[in-house]
């Protein structure tokens, strides 16, 4: 027969809540920061559509402390709302007491993905996704049978009947925000592996492909590469790189990231030059985090602080070190064009000003700025694939926000935010051309008029 003090612990103890694991949970002192002023409400673009207190910072920051207390468990139910955080980081620029909520969200993610099960339909999806997107090679051979898709009318077809959506809305986002595929994405481009400077060399410079970059958006690398080389930089291309690892990174897949990481920096490791350049604002902002991602690895941790010491989005470099290449109008008159913030730039980079003072020097044109320019276009990596309806409605609101500028053009620095713009500029009845600045600096630097 048990003794009363068995009796007593067995049936009325409660057993213990599943909270984060010890690996690099999300920190007390981080958590306490917040004072909880609920200044980031109106800058969070998930609490802005859904409308519910956990599902904004400060929310999030009250499940963290909940689940480090023991008083809530790291579940399916409070993962969700960790889920719906699109990691654009306008909080972070917002707080006024300075909270770190990108190092909570970043702790975070990788606990939810270690901790809590997801459904065989989630984990099918996820897995496509990381298992793809991140490898060109891979991605590549997929783009025959897109374009096979786009050129026999199936996509108009499916597009049509609606089904898809209705079915599988995960699969419908993915294909609805699909460019047109050409030829020239499937065979892709064969950019030397270094490309001389026009004229006297001033610096020596690696270039990062990028992965959605250098499939779909490939002109964009070669304009970036025709303005670096144009204003004295000799261009140094890599073979060997991969992918920045932004898409794991962001969605807690720790060891991908890790591993990805890793042989961005062997790639570079012995090409001498003086900065590492990406055109991609979510890539840039992962290549400066580097220093984080490997912080545990012995062997890589100083050379990630110091290969992401090197890395200058393209906007940030050649503001910094000025354009020595004359510039030309694009139209016979003003130009009123409008520049779209990529959150991972403005909020993660703290880079703004410096691509609207490049665009700026292109004789005739003249900016617009739209309203409510920090808020999330929707895209945030994959989001808009994940979280089709909070996508959506935030990607209207940005195209709105855009097309009421009045402008002709809108100029785009990041290539996930390009494709939900196009997307929803399409669905809106809009013909505004999307150009990254890198193409329309090059266009301008050629003497190569647009029509618009």
């Amino acid at each position: 027969m048990p003794s009363s003090e068995t009796f007593l612990k067995t049936p009325l103890e409660t057993p213990p809540v599943q909270g984060f694991d010890p690996k690099d949970a999300p920190k007390s002192d981080l958590i306490d920061s917040c004072v909880h002023c609920g200044f980031c409400l109106s800058t969070c673009p998930s609490y802005r559509v859904l409308g519910t207190e956990t599902d904004s910072p400060r929310g999030r920051i009250y499940l963290m402390d909940a689940i480090n207390e023991g008083e809530a468990a790291l579940s399916s139910v409070t993962s969700q709302h960790f889920d719906s955080c699109l990691g654009c980081l306008a909080c972070v620029s917002t707080c006024p007491s300075g909270v770190k909520y990108d190092e909570l969200i970043r702790a975070t993610r990788p606990q939810v993905e270690r901790n809590v099960p997801r459904g065989w339909g989630d984990r099918i999806f996820r897995r496509v996704i990381f298992n793809l997107f991140p490898y060109p090679n891979r991605l590549r051979p997929l783009l025959l049978f897109l374009w096979l898709y786009q050129s026999l009318g199936l996509q108009k077809l499916i597009r049509r009947t609606g089904l898809l959506k209705k079915i599988l809305p995960r699969w419908a986002a993915m294909e609805s925000i699909l460019p047109q595929i050409t030829l020239q994405n499937i065979w892709g481009n064969n950019l030397p592996d270094t490309i001389p400077a026009q004229g006297e060399k001033r610096y020596r410079v690696g270039m990062v492909l990028g992965c959605v970059q250098r499939l779909f958006f490939s002109p964009v690398n070669e304009a970036t590469v025709r303005v670096l080389t144009a204003n004295g930089c000799e261009v140094v291309i890599p073979k060997t790189q991969g992918c920045c690892a932004a898409l794991p990174a962001h969605q807690g897949q720790e060891e991908q990231a890790q591993a990805l990481a890793r042989q961005m920096i062997d790639s570079f490791a012995e090409t001498g030059v003086d900065a590492i350049i990406i055109n991609a604002a979510g890539c840039g902002h992962t290549l400066k985090e580097y220093g984080h991602i490997l912080k545990d690895d012995p062997d890589y941790r100083d050379k990630a602080k110091a290969f992401s010491a090197q890395v200058k989005d393209v906007n940030e470099f050649l503001a910094e070190v000025g354009l020595t290449a004359p510039l030309s109008p694009l139209t016979d008159r003003e130009l009123v064009m409008v520049y779209q913030d990529a959150c991972h730039l403005l909020h993660g980079q703290k880079i703004s000003l410096q691509p609207r003072q490049l665009l700026q020097k292109i004789p005739q044109v003249k900016l617009s700025e739209p309203l409510d320019a920090a808020l999330c276009c929707g895209s945030a990596g994959v989001y808009n694939i994940l979280q089709p309806e909070v996508g959506d409605e935030l990607g209207q609101q940005k195209v709105e926000n855009l097309v009421n500028t009045g402008a002709e053009l809108i100029a785009s620095s990041n290539p996930g935010c390009s494709l939900q713009i196009l997307k929803h500029l399409e669905l809106k009845g809009h013909n505004i051309p999307v150009f990254h600045p890198m193409q329309l600096l090059d266009l301008a630097t050629r003497g190569i008029k647009l029509e618009v």
